[in-house]
């Protein structure tokens, strides 16, 4: 008998794929000002472009300026610099992306169509800077006096009534003030300079490239445009050197330079220069096992350490600290030596003052200080996440969300938390709030709702012992009287966790099981947030652990319920989820038996050394990891239908990845279905969305028969 399939909603698909799944209209804060205010973008619920709000002490919102405003009906035109940062900070949106705000708050910098706009905040005047030039990366100086920018890898200056003036002039084979790629995409820092507290000076990154591998990322959709040259270095292959010199930006533009053990300690992770307390930086050795926390001497050149800290597997360092206090006399800093996150108070010299949570706290991120106080997330439940305030003197946290779902902090800064929370009950809202629960406002969200309630569980599952959260998506329509075919929906990689109690994050998988089918999700080891030995499991490859926990998983889910058929199961994924979705009907045929793979790294010598080598160490450390965790390795195994998708221009998974994976098949007499798009790793455009939903519920619709 020919299965039949429930008529597809295709209304649902079209309004999240032109709402980018709801997220247009969602605000985005970039600033608390010294007097309390939220600055924040937001764009129409059907409208990529961002315009520039803020809610005030008061509650009150009002717009500070708009696209049209500054722009007028000229086009924006991004550099191919300016690209690549947005792919690295995942912004789809454009217009106004991003600000600077003076310390006193007075003063607001728009980088938008080559200016500079600064916004007086309580007059509303505009004065516009013009650079003269390409201009990457601006910040405003703290005295909201002077703009510094990059331009063919040297600082330059401007500011109103005077010609943009070049700080810097590098040597040949060098740049300064740029962040390379392994900092940007893997370290969590996006910035190659900094202005000093007092407007004076500014540390800035030197890079020297030379080394590393320059790969050409071509749109074949075009073939009248040059590829794109980037330095990327793969798995196993030379790094950039990066140090820090410090300008005085009245001087001459001769550095200071600020330099360390370059060989021990390659990777600069993080730079830091408070008001009061030293200018620090944060580096790690290229396994990333140890990192060493500098005290800089800007005047001097002189250098301190602080602390080490050390790991045999690796360090995660991108969780918020270090954080200096307000007057300099001390930092928060975090640790997971013993095994779970615990926050420290360390004073000037880095000596433990003491420790403000306990293990059993489930510290997750170190979102600032606000006078005696730290904001952290944390969680004692994997799927839910709260904010708490962390008095500096030892005494007991205090809650700051709802407790009823999962809350992030946005923005914490001069007495005001800004706070996303997702709701275990479905909505959404950004709430600003005092740090001692004084004032609460709320801003604006025109996002547009879908229009259904995901009918998503929240359940649990044992493994060997271990608590594994999952969550199972069944058909609005839903009979318990029949068996359904699965789709395993995964991303399985460091970083990130599927499972969590915000309803909303379920409206596509409630899509797929309307159309059919029960979705599966589950979180193995190897992802964040459940203790320094649940993470580490995946130390030197990358698919076993993975793989087995999510099979272990959806098998426990089976005995469960009957009515998951998990003689027809499917897994979909893309980035590492599309790597875990290809490796899974290569390597476990018996358990599924189609699979869709987007965006998927299929040889880790292929992808960046900051990522793969904290976790795989580098090809020649492990040669057998390397091949054993390759989709080439195993492509004669493929018997079960394929399809990728790939973005011919992505720069972070090359779509190199996809071509070797095609060779491999086709040399071992296999094949799968390929797609090919003009697009990076993410693919905002609303007709790409809406068409690869739906080939990849007909794809699954074809491989794994009717309820």
């Amino acid at each position: 008998m020919t299965p039949t399939w429930p008529a597809l909603d295709d209304k649902l698909l079209a309004d999240a794929a032109a709402t980018f799944n709801f997220k247009l209209g969602v605000p985005a804060p970039l600033a608390v000002t010294r007097d309390g205010a939220v600055l924040f973008r937001s764009t129409p619920p059907r409208a990529f472009v961002s315009d520039l709000y803020e809610l005030g002490a008061d509650g009150k919102v009002r717009t500070l300026a708009t696209v049209a405003e500054l722009l007028g009906t000229t086009a924006e035109i991004l550099s191919d610099a300016e690209k690549a940062r947005r792919e690295r900070s995942r912004t789809a949106t454009r217009g106004i992306v991003d600000i600077d705000v003076s310390e006193d708050g007075a003063t607001v910098m728009v980088p938008l169509g080559g200016m500079f706009h600064l916004i007086d905040r309580s007059s509303g005047k505009r004065v516009v800077v013009d650079p003269k030039g390409a201009a990457y990366d601006p910040h405003l100086s703290p005295d909201g006096s002077t703009v510094a920018f990059v331009r063919d890898g040297d600082l330059w200056l401007a500011s109103a009534g005077s010609a943009p003036r070049q700080l810097t002039k590098h040597p040949p084979n060098v740049e300064y003030g740029i962040a390379e790629f392994a900092a940007m995409e893997e370290l969590g820092r996006r910035r190659g300079f900094w202005w000093s507290p007092d407007s004076k000076a500014i540390a800035f990154q030197r890079t020297d490239a030379r080394a590393v591998d320059t790969l050409y990322v071509a749109d074949a959709r075009h073939p009248d445009k040059k590829p794109v040259p980037f330095k990327y270095p793969r798995a196993g292959t030379a790094n950039a050197v990066v140090d820090l010199g410090v300008v005085n930006i009245a001087g001459d533009g001769t550095p200071r330079w600020l330099t360390w053990d370059l060989a021990k300690h390659g990777y600069l992770a993080a730079v830091t220069w408070p008001k009061h307390g030293a200018l620090t930086a944060l580096v790690l050795d290229r396994d990333q096992t140890e990192l060493a926390l500098l005290a800089l001497d800007p005047a001097t050149g002189a250098t301190r350490t602080l602390l080490t800290e050390r790991d045999d597997a690796w360090l995660n360092v991108n969780v918020g600290a270090p954080q200096w206090l307000e007057d300099g006399s001390g930092f928060l800093w975090m640790t997971e030596a013993g095994g779970a996150w615990v926050l420290e108070l360390r004073d000037a010299e880095g000596a433990l003052v003491r420790a403000l949570t306990t293990p059993e706290f489930g510290l997750r991120h170190l979102a600032g200080v606000d006078g005696r106080f730290a904001i952290v997330e944390a969680s004692t439940d994997g799927p839910r996440q709260d904010v708490w305030r962390i008095p500096l003197d030892g005494g007991s946290p205090t809650r700051l969300s709802g407790g009823d779902g999962l809350a992030n902090v946005i923005k914490a800064k001069h007495g005001v938390v800004v706070i996303d929370a997702m709701f275990e009950a479905g909505g959404r809202e950004f709430v600003a709030i005092s740090s001692i629960g004084q004032s609460r406002h709320l801003l604006p969200i025109v996002a547009e709702r879908p229009a259904l309630e995901p009918t998503t569980r929240l359940e649990t599952v044992v493994l060997g012992g271990r608590t594994h959260h999952v969550a199972v998506t069944r058909p609005r329509t839903f009979d318990r009287n029949r068996r359904y075919p699965v789709l395993l929906k995964v991303y399985g990689g460091p970083h990130v966790v599927t499972v969590t109690a915000a309803r909303d994050s379920y409206v596509m998988d409630q899509w797929y099981a309307d159309a059919g089918f029960i979705v599966v999700r589950s979180d193995n080891r190897g992802t964040p947030n459940r203790g320094r030995a649940w993470e580490r499991a995946i130390l030197r490859d990358l698919v076993t652990v993975p793989l087995d926990d999510q099979v272990g998983a959806l098998q426990a889910l089976g005995e469960r319920h009957r009515e998951l058929d998990l003689s027809r199961v499917g897994i979909m994924g893309w980035s590492f989820g599309g790597y875990l979705s290809a490796m899974a009907v290569l390597l476990r045929p018996d358990v599924f038996k189609a699979a869709v793979a987007g965006a998927p790294v299929t040889d880790w010598t292929l992808y960046d050394t900051a990522y793969t080598e904290r976790y795989m160490k580098t090809p020649a450390a492990n040669p057998d990891g390397y091949r054993a965790t390759s989709a080439l390795t195993h492509a004669a195994k493929l018997d079960r239908p394929l399809l990728v998708i790939h973005g011919i221009t992505d720069d972070n998974v090359h779509f190199a990845h996809t071509l070797a994976l095609i060779e491999a098949l086709y040399v071992a007499g296999k094949r799968a279905e390929v797609i090919t798009l003009s697009a990076t790793h993410m693919v905002p455009d609303p007709r790409l969305n809406f068409a690869r939903e739906q080939v990849q519920v007909d794809f699954f619709r074809q491989h794994l028969g009717g309820s």
